[in-house]
């Protein structure tokens, strides 16, 4: 195999992952090293990172081993956010943004992927956003959940219940990849295939703006 080509075999499918996590670290030391490692693999795969701008909790970690890595990190955070989320050095290129709304769109539009580690309430508010917007059909970006030490085994139990009681069908809830690693998860997602009915079909979105190339944002600094 020449080396072009080797190459293209190790960048995958992806040329950049949105990563939602917590700007905490939490208690257990294994969410820290789920995103080290999942870090780690972004490099070696040559993923560049999209994330939610902080500079501290796992936010802090992930962009921290993918920049040293030498891979583009580019981190979106709305201003009021700034004096809580960054501490610090950031790594990468931080772009402002108004708002949470805008914050989302902007991750989304620059990535080919989305993962979910560990978090709290926002983490977890980005990762049911991206899900919606691929059941409605506004985008069939892979969207994976990376469950560390069981941490969100509560949340898929609560899908299952969901398509048990009628409320979600069994093929929308396909669009959710889950592994216990980084490894497996980025695997599973590089073979994702869209098998649930979009709600409408994409061109048929007006908010399809959300991924499309905006003017509006401030970079801080790259």
């Amino acid at each position: 195999m020449e080396l072009g080509a080797a190459n293209e075999a190790a960048k995958g499918r992806f040329r950049r992952v949105c990563v939602f996590c917590g700007s905490r670290a939490g208690h257990k030391s294994t969410f820290s090293e789920a995103a080290l490692q999942l870090g780690q693999l972004l490099v070696e795969k040559k993923i560049d990172l999209v994330y939610g701008g902080g500079s501290v909790g796992l936010m802090g970690l992930i962009s921290q081993t993918v920049h040293n890595g030498g891979r583009h990190v580019l981190g979106v955070i709305p201003r009021a956010l700034l004096p809580h989320e960054i501490s610090g050095q950031t790594h990468g290129e931080v772009k402002t943004v108004t708002d949470m709304h805008q914050r989302k769109s902007e991750m989304a539009k620059h990535a080919d992927a989305f993962i979910a580690l560990p978090g709290g309430y926002g983490t977890m508010e980005e990762l049911l956003e991206m899900i919606t917007w691929s059941q409605l059909g506004i985008h069939e970006k892979p969207v994976g959940l990376l469950n560390v030490d069981g941490y969100y085994d509560s949340l898929l139990a609560l899908f299952d219940k969901g398509v048990e009681e009628g409320f979600i069908e069994d093929s929308a809830r396909k669009i959710l990849v889950s592994a216990n690693t980084a490894e497996e998860l980025l695997k599973k997602m590089e073979e994702y295939e869209p098998v649930h009915d979009r709600v409408a079909p994409r061109q048929s979105w007006e908010v399809d703006q959300s991924f499309e190339s905006t003017q509006s944002g401030e970079t801080l600094r790259s």
